[in-house]
């Protein structure tokens, strides 16, 4: 399923994308290598109807006593969805909480899912333990996997790109749709497809060393950091321990810098000739971070710049959300209809 359009006289039929990111702070590199670079590409080939959204209900699952976070974030992922050129023209930014349709589908979803099956998805149970819930696990956290599946079959998505993590939400979506077209006796719900990263491309480790870029684990570079900000982190940037005078040889694997460099620096050859230096001894640490962050300031800068612009104006921002959310709210009570004839409600139809 998807929307048509007319290509050279003759109709054919768009793609539907569905992606987006939950409002628990501003977004960083990792994010931008992940997805958000991909977002603006996919959009930008004019072959997809992409709808991006801000899953502001979704953090408010395990964010309910600091609503204000929710909220403060909310415009911050808006400015930098707009900044690194995602196109209000060409894709549909929208709050979910603006979209009464979910929250219903939702409900009905629910009847077709267990708990055992709730508890047996692999990323609830690994969320869980990282925010040690144990027992103490809000609701709202537990079935997020089924609002996602809500989401999803709203816009009645053909894809959905993800990180691999995501892979067994995709797949509980796909077994929602199942279900539900079974039960029913009809294919309204689409079946959805994940679209995942190439292989190493998809997740960006920490500024330490660690696996995950992450917000919270405090590893960040975040897409608004100015050049001293961006300068203070690189600078900080775990390397080799080992490497301790510049006459040392050094170690590429688990060093940072040279992570960077594979994923941000264009010049492979440059790149290729830096290890080459630095396992043979001879090229300090402070030399290659100072050369990284020239690379990640030449990335950074001019989102940064447009993003100060868009800051400017923020009603402008509100309306761009208001009216990509009406556009959103039109297609997702669109689908809810249907599914409301497909299961007997719609008693005064």
């Amino acid at each position: 399923m998807g929307f048509f359009y007319f290509e050279r006289g003759k109709l054919t039929m768009k793609k539907t994308i569905l992606t987006g990111d939950r409002p628990t702070g501003k977004l960083h590199i990792g994010h931008y290598i992940g997805s958000l670079k991909n977002r603006v590409k996919l959009q930008n080939t004019g072959d997809y109807q992409t709808f991006i959204m801000i899953a502001d209900q979704q953090a408010l699952t395990d964010n309910a006593r600091d609503p204000e976070k929710i909220r403060k974030s909310l415009i911050e992922v808006a400015l930098d969805y707009l900044a690194v050129g995602i196109d209000p023209e060409k894709s549909t930014i929208f709050i979910q909480s603006q979209i009464p349709a979910l929250a219903e589908l939702t409900t009905y979803y629910l009847n077709l899912v267990t708990v055992s099956r709730l508890e047996r998805n692999p990323t609830v149970k690994a969320e869980i333990q990282q925010k040690n819930f144990e027992r103490s696990i809000p609701a709202g956290f537990f079935v997020y996997p089924v609002s996602q599946a809500a989401d999803i079959t709203a816009f009645k998505a053909d894809l959905v790109p993800v990180g691999d993590d995501q892979e067994p939400m995709i797949e509980q979506a796909r077994e929602i749709v199942r279900s539900f077209n079974t039960i029913y006796g009809q294919e309204i719900l689409v079946e959805p497809e994940g679209v995942f990263p190439e292989k190493g491309a998809g997740r960006l480790p920490g500024l330490d060393g660690n696996a995950k870029m992450s917000k919270s684990l405090n590893n960040c570079i975040y897409l608004s950091d100015d050049a001293d900000t961006l300068k203070k982190k690189v600078m900080s940037m775990y390397t080799d321990p080992n490497h301790i005078h510049v006459e040392d040889p050094g170690k590429i694997e688990g060093n940072m810098v040279f992570t960077y460099l594979d994923v941000f620096d264009e010049d492979k050859e440059k790149v290729a000739q830096l290890k080459q230096e630095y396992q043979a001894g001879g090229l300090g640490d402070v030399k290659i971070k100072r050369y990284l962050n020239e690379v990640l300031e030449a990335k950074l800068k001019p989102i940064r710049e447009r993003r100060a612009e868009f800051a400017k104006d923020i009603p402008a921002v509100y309306d761009i959300l208001k009216e990509g959310s009406a556009r959103a709210n039109a297609v997702a009570e669109q689908t809810l209809s249907e599914v409301r004839a497909a299961i007997g409600v719609n008693y005064f139809k």
